[in-house]
């Protein structure tokens, strides 16, 4: 395929009349500014910019979203949250599971996401017993992205435990919990399934160090290696100061202290939220390699926190972006939100420009591009031969880009922008949104409501 994109944002700056040519298999093969316009060339309007890797994802809490706002305690937190939450895990069954998905990954491609982090623990049927296939829940998700159309980062999540010190899992736990050698089953299984798949990747997770325990890490870790020593490697840490309390009760240590500690954390892991850690945490996360999977908008709807962004970019961090829990999908809302989060902290403007980029915008968008791919574990990020042909098409016809100069497009997109911006999206080399519509929008849309209506009675 050759594309022509009007202007496209390449790992130097912005071009025009940008000529990509991609392989069959969806690849970036060559890219050449400045060229006249050809019979066999499509030409694209606007701005395209690289896809927006989606670092962290749990499909099932988009039924939530809009749901659970009411207060129902005078301190409501993350745990009161949590309750609910594990209402909604109890009754979701396959069906509902990659109807809700299926849509909600829709969402984020016409969003600007063109790969996903499905970080995923909901494994076993309403009774808390393994599907006939342990992996069903797994296979439905899959199936989910291969229709939306986006690429996936599929995290099967090991979790064995209700708190820090092997706690027994609570009622509401009971389809997240695995032993560490069927989680590791699990992991082959799917592993033999979707190993040569162009548009899936799969990698393992950790719930968080109030699940698992360091012998179950390192055993899970070592299994991974032997299927696929680049895979990725995620994990919930410290997004909760009450987490940092029972840490430093329980083993002594804060829990990135504890994690670098004793684990090997390297540039294949992704730690997600990391909202409470202390200056020297930040230092040794940064020098680690490790991405930081931020999830702004949704540690703001739980009260979480705000995450030290200006000191871990200062250290050399690495960072990319998730939607969580889906309150909203919106790769603008999150970066608008890390940066505004740090404005309100710090009583200042573009914290997270730099000297090098004034424009912060660019800066976080060009990061969690680049650090997002590396906590997937996929070539892309960037538009540049070797990488996945994952695009996004801009409309220069929003009002927002009217009289842009090139250097302030990603600002104005960031911080003014919203869901119409984003007018074409291509995942793999292949077009997936086309005038901000999915080929499949009214079917998608139908079961996801059908669905969720069901849901909703049986809570």
């Amino acid at each position: 395929m050759k594309l022509l994109a009007e202007r496209a944002l390449l790992p130097n700056g912005w071009a025009e009349r940008v000529l990509i040519e991609t392989d069959a298999g969806g690849r970036i093969v060559s890219v050449t500014p400045e060229t006249q316009c050809e019979p066999g060339m499509e030409s694209v309007r606007g701005f395209m910019v690289p896809g927006m890797p989606n670092v962290h994802s749990h499909a099932f809490q988009r039924a939530m979203a809009g749901l659970t706002e009411l207060r129902l305690h005078t301190s409501d937190s993350f745990w009161t949250w949590r309750n609910t939450m594990y209402r909604f895990a109890a009754k979701i069954d396959p069906t509902q599971m990659q109807a809700i998905a299926t849509h909600l990954y829709v969402e984020m491609l016409k969003a600007g996401f063109t790969s996903v982090a499905e970080f995923h623990y909901l494994h076993h049927d309403m009774s808390g017993k393994p599907y006939a296939d342990r992996a069903e829940m797994s296979h439905r998700l899959i199936a989910s992205a291969r229709v939306a159309g986006i690429a996936i980062t599929h995290l099967p999540v090991l979790y064995a435990y209700g708190g820090f010190g092997a706690q027994p899992p609570t009622e509401g736990q009971r389809r997240f919990v695995n032993s560490a050698d069927d989680f590791i089953a699990l992991l082959e299984s799917l592993d033999m399934q979707y190993h040569h798949s162009p548009h899936v990747r799969l990698g393992a997770a950790f719930h968080s160090l109030r699940a698992v325990d360091a012998s179950m890490m390192r055993n899970v870790q070592d299994a991974l290696a032997r299927l696929d020593p680049t895979a990725p490697l995620h994990i919930h840490v410290a997004e909760q100061a009450n987490e940092v309390e029972e840490s430093v009760r329980w083993t002594g240590q804060r829990p990135v202290e504890w994690l670098l500690d004793n684990v090997v954390v390297d540039e294949h892991w992704c730690i997600v939220h990391a909202t409470h850690i202390d200056d020297r945490e930040v230092l040794r996360l940064a020098k680690s390699g490790a991405i930081a999977g931020l999830c702004p908008t949704t540690e703001a709807n739980l009260g979480d926190g705000v995450f030290p962004a200006p000191g871990f970019l200062s250290a050399s961090g690495r960072f990319g972006i998730g939607t969580d829990s889906h309150v909203v999908v919106s790769v603008v809302e999150e970066l608008r939100l890390l940066e505004y989060g740090q404005r309100l902290m710090r009583h200042r403007r573009a914290i997270l420009a730099s000297d090098d980029e004034p424009s912060p915008g660019r800066r976080m968008h060009v990061a969690a591009t680049a650090g997002g791919a590396r906590a997937l574990g996929i070539h892309a990020g960037r538009i540049m031969p070797g990488c996945r042909a994952d695009l996004v098409a801009l409309d220069s016809d929003h009002r927002v880009f009217w009289n842009t100069e090139p250097a302030k497009i990603l600002d104005a997109w960031i911080f003014s922008g919203d869901l119409k911006c984003v007018r074409d999206v291509m995942v793999g080399g292949h077009w997936h949104i086309r005038d901000g519509r999915h080929a499949l929008d009214d079917d998608i849309a139908a079961e996801c409501r059908s669905a969720l209506t069901t849901l909703l009675l049986s809570l």
